[in-house]
């Protein structure tokens, strides 16, 4: 039976003898390992094949170590790079630390040395894994908690999002105003490999045409008027992490071609400028309009289109999610009446019965700016039907589980509260979570009064 790998290292150097000496002997100690004789090769080995830790002479004939170490350290902070050199200066080893090497081994190696080295990198590389899983289910139940909902329309789109936060592909959400397509958003970047980068977001229509090309790709000192030194841009801010365009159908038409090219090229040249910057940014898109109409009407190019339109995620409007509506309304109940310093501890079952029953035109947004002025505003420590004026009407029809029994008698206080259990139980399909946190009980005291 073969033994297990130890470690896949990448051994860069243009000593061929001495590549052929390190292959055999990492190999005979356990690892496995590509050799390159130039960082080109290198690099496309690293796009083939998980590596552990990359092993690099300092003096290389297109790219120095030093070069290739600080390229790395900023695209794959991760990786252990471990420098040969035979230059054992206090310089060389200042320079090494600085371009962010792991450690460096001076020439002619000591295999024995450099194996302890390398044993030291792959344990680090080893332990910055086990963090990284640990921040990604952190991450995850964050979430989790965040994108709030049990419908099926809402279960499906987090399903979605798991299944695709980490193909480093783009993603057009779509879905009406209010529906938190920014909230899926950073969803899919917390939950990718890109979520310890930056996630930013840029409103396409909040801009003029001439600062959104600014904003986006940035500018080189004097470009225009007021272009008092140089600016980067989002997509070079956003480099290593994920960049939201919202309302992406509000792009001018004119900076449409720029943008494609960008996400063709990952590579933006700043207004004003001669040269090109790289910029490894995912791209995601966010629209509440019809593209496919836009397209056909030349608002929007259909090169573009498809550019972005990789995955789309259409996001259910909330008066189709059912009891998401409540579950919604009682989190923001919770946090505005903490926000507020009030004791507003839920929603009456009557109110409850009126957020269900409306339509929900603005979706979350609308709902969260209600529940705000009813907190605001109420003197209850639940929220009546009073507490939404808009809902007067739909409150009217609720009918209250008070009546007479057959034998015209009044039924008991326990009688009562069954009724007013079981109705609300109605309400909801059955969720009995939902009822306890709406009737203000725990979950053991409502199966309790079910069985009595």
């Amino acid at each position: 039976m073969k033994d297990k790998v130890l470690g896949k290292i990448m051994v860069i150097d243009d000593d061929h003898a001495l590549g052929e000496l390190l292959e055999e002997d990492l190999q005979r100690r356990g690892h496995q390992v590509w050799v390159a004789d130039k960082v080109s090769v290198a690099r496309t080995l690293l796009q083939q094949h998980e590596i552990d830790i990359v092993l690099t002479d300092l003096n290389m004939p297109e790219t120095s170590g030093i070069d290739f170490c600080a390229e790395l350290h900023e695209n794959r902070p991760d990786l252990p790079v471990v420098i040969m050199t035979a230059f054992g200066s206090l310089e060389t080893a200042i320079a090494a630390l600085r371009a962010g090497a792991y450690d460096f081994v001076t020439k002619p190696v000591d295999l024995d040395l450099l194996n302890i080295s390398l044993g030291r990198a792959l344990q680090h590389r080893h332990l910055q894994e086990k963090v990284r899983l640990l921040k990604s289910q952190v991450r995850r139940q964050a979430v989790s908690d965040e994108m709030l909902g049990d419908s099926p329309a809402f279960e499906e789109i987090k399903q979605q999002i798991t299944r695709i936060a980490d193909l480093d592909t783009s993603v057009l959400i779509t879905g009406e105003s209010g529906t938190g397509k920014e909230l899926v958003a950073k969803a899919l970047h917390q939950q990718s490999q890109r979520a310890e980068g930056p996630f930013v977001a840029i409103n396409c229509a909040a801009l003029p045409e001439n600062l959104l090309e600014s904003e986006l790709f940035g500018h080189v000192r004097g470009a225009f008027t007021d272009a008092r030194e140089n600016r980067k841009g989002l997509f070079v801010e956003a480099s290593g992490g994920t960049l939201l365009l919202d309302e992406i159908g509000e792009m001018p038409l004119a900076l449409q071609p720029k943008l494609l090219r960008v996400l063709e090229d990952h590579k933006v040249r700043p207004l004003g400028g001669s040269q090109e910057i790289d910029c490894n940014v995912r791209v995601l898109a966010a629209t509440h309009q019809d593209l496919d109409a836009a397209v056909v009407e030349g608002s929007f190019r259909n090169d573009l289109f498809y550019r972005l339109n990789v995955i789309q995620l259409e996001l259910p409007p909330l008066r189709t999610r059912g009891n998401d509506i409540l579950l919604l309304a009682l989190r923001f109940v919770a946090e505005l009446s903490q926000r507020f310093n009030k004791s507003v501890n839920g929603l009456s079952q009557p109110a409850a019965v009126a957020l269900l029953g409306y339509s929900w035109p603005g979706n979350i947004r609308e709902l969260r700016n209600v529940i705000e002025r009813a907190v605001a505003l109420t003197r209850h420590d639940q929220l009546t039907p009073e507490d939404f004026p808009e809902f007067k009407k739909s409150a009217g029809k609720v009918k209250l589980p008070i009546s007479l029994s057959a034998a015209g008698n009044i039924v008991t206080l326990e009688e009562m509260e069954q009724h007013y259990i079981q109705q609300v139980l109605e309400q909801l399909d059955g969720n009995r979570t939902l009822a306890a946190r709406l009737l203000g009980m725990d979950r053991k005291t409502l199966y309790r009064k079910l069985k009595v």
